[in-house]
């Protein structure tokens, strides 16, 4: 049973996580609870499958996916093999911080 879990995961493709200059400033704004979840979501999640995970949004963010975690959302965009993270914040505020 374990072997045949290996070989249904190692068809998987893995992607680098890449980082924004500005996501710095948007992880200070975050509590080390929300922080840590957000960062095991990011890596569990969008290094394996960010097409099914990250949600395409619309409108003037068309090319973006998010990723919800509780109240709090990452935008980011797939690049071949890469996930590029522009932002992470309150769904409440990120949107408006990203198109600034």
């Amino acid at each position: 049973m374990r072997n045949l879990l290996a070989l249904k995961n190692s068809g998987k493709m893995h992607y680098q996580i890449n980082f924004h200059e500005d996501v710095k400033g948007d992880l200070k704004k975050i509590g080390q609870p929300w922080l840590s979840r957000i960062m095991i979501a990011i890596h569990k999640k969008l290094s394996t499958e960010p097409e099914i995970f990250g949600i395409p949004l619309r409108k003037s963010l068309r090319n973006y996916r998010k990723l919800r975690i509780g109240d709090y959302r990452v935008i980011f965009k797939i690049k071949v093999n890469t996930v590029e993270v522009f932002a992470i914040g309150h769904r409440s505020t990120v949107y408006k911080d990203l198109l600034r």
